[in-house]
């Protein structure tokens, strides 16, 4: 059957890389859309498409997290899987993007789902920033925060996998690459922004040093400037674009089934009821203890 794959903001839907993938399906929030609509709309979704991947920032304001489960519970649904992601903006819609090149692939509804967690693994999601002092999801020295308050001062930032911060132009401003090959996705404030960041130590120095295939621009998230803690940013993501290797990622992991919904996964959780896969050394869930329709971190 097959999965459409949403996500919480038209900015984080990207343009396809080829002319198979699918559209993302946006779920406005609250403030965007009444509830009725959001109820009708979801339903028609999933009687047109059977079940639906939802993908949004765990940074997300508060109340668009509790539209979407209030929008699931409403519907009575097992059907929605509801995915929050520690991760900046872009990276979101470049997972997302690939999990929308999966979805026309055999791969079924439940391991579709699950691959989100373990293809975040294989993202290398950063900035150029031209302040660190506002920013939150990195550890942040003293120095780099009084080095924010010269003129002219730029840092490269990896938040993920492994948080890193340096000094651009400083002698070792060297990221963390990956160890595969990866196309890069960019998105830069608008060129008419009056402090807007270049976007040459990203496209070019560090492309270069991470021997990058190929380097896309896309718009910046409006959510990235809050994200980041600066309005003047370059942001990046580097993936892997190889949509067979995606394919094999997933595939070669072993799939296991869920012991309460019935349906294929994998990894130690499942991704539609939240139920937790029983340790082999440990007690059973009660079949009468129904997991709660929550999201796992």
């Amino acid at each position: 059957m097959p999965t459409a794959i949403a996500v919480t903001s038209r900015e984080l839907v990207l343009p396809p890389t080829d002319g198979q993938t699918p559209a993302a399906v946006v779920l406005p929030p609250p403030h965007e859309q009444p509830l009725e609509t959001a109820l009708a709309e979801t339903a028609a979704l999933l009687d047109r498409e059977g079940f639906l991947v939802v993908l949004y920032p765990a940074a997300d304001a508060a109340a668009t997290a509790q539209r979407l489960h209030t929008v699931r519970a409403l519907l009575e649904s097992d059907r929605i899987a509801l995915l929050p992601l520690d991760l900046p903006p872009l990276a979101v819609a470049v997972l997302a993007r690939q999990l929308r090149r999966l979805s026309v692939s055999d791969l079924s509804p439940g391991v579709l789902a699950c691959a989100a967690r373990l293809l975040t693994h294989y993202l290398h999601a950063g900035a150029q920033l031209n302040s660190v002092a506002r920013l939150e999801h990195v550890p942040v020295g003293l120095a780099s925060h009084v080095a924010s308050w010269l003129p002219g001062a730029q840092f490269g930032v990896l938040a993920h996998p492994t948080p890193r911060l340096v000094r651009v132009g400083a002698g070792d401003d060297t990221l963390p690459a990956p160890g595969y090959a990866t196309e890069l996705t960019v998105a830069h404030s608008h060129p008419g922004h009056p402090g807007r960041t270049g976007a040459d130590w990203v496209t070019g120095t560090l492309a270069t040093r991470w021997r990058i295939d190929d380097v896309h621009q896309v718009p910046l998230p409006a959510e990235s400037a809050r994200w980041w803690g600066t309005g003047r940013l370059t942001e990046f993501t580097a993936a892997i674009a190889d949509l067979s290797v995606l394919y094999q990622l997933v595939a070669s992991v072993r799939r296991t089934e869920c012991h309460w919904c019935g349906r294929e996964l994998i990894g130690d959780w499942c991704a539609f009821c939240s139920a937790p896969m029983p340790r082999a050394d440990g007690p059973r869930r009660s079949a009468t203890a129904r997991p709660a329709l929550t999201s796992r971190p």
